[in-house]
């Protein structure tokens, strides 16, 4: 595993050399060196194609990132910081968060219960006891 490597999960890293970066000129701060410095930083990573990616995991992946893939790539851009470097571990750091997100296996089924005889019984004592007291707001002269 290569320093650069991105550890999403015990089951998923990504490689350096799956990542694929562009850059341009940011919109945000950094005064004049906006005009002139390309610190906004594209990380694009392909998903559909990726090496070391179960099928499993590709599956829920490509179903989950559905709507954010272009042709099976993601792409996360960051311009927040004034500098490249800044914006290439910003970019990064969103890439793992998206994609450890994306993995994570899907919540346990919820087992059906049923209310308890007593909870049922109190929820009954307590609407009849608010129609009493909407029925004594009636204000019948009886």
């Amino acid at each position: 595993m290569a320093l650069d490597d991105l550890v999403v999960s015990r089951s998923l890293t990504v490689k350096d050399s799956e990542l694929k970066e562009r850059f341009s000129r940011s919109s945000g701060p950094g005064g004049q060196g906006v005009n002139t410095a390309d610190s906004r930083v594209e990380l694009s990573y392909d998903v559909a194609n990726a090496s070391g990616v179960g099928p499993t995991i590709r599956a829920r992946l490509l179903d989950r990132l559905a709507g954010r893939l272009v042709d099976g790539v993601l792409t996360i851009a960051a311009s927040e910081h004034r500098t490249q470097l800044a914006n290439r571990r910003a970019a990064r750091e969103r890439l793992v968060e998206v994609l450890r997100e994306a993995a994570a296996p899907p919540p346990r089924k919820r087992r059906p219960t049923r209310p308890t005889k007593g909870s049922q019984e109190r929820r009954i004592a307590e609407k009849k006891r608010r129609g009493q007291t909407k029925q004594g707001r009636q204000g019948r002269w009886d």
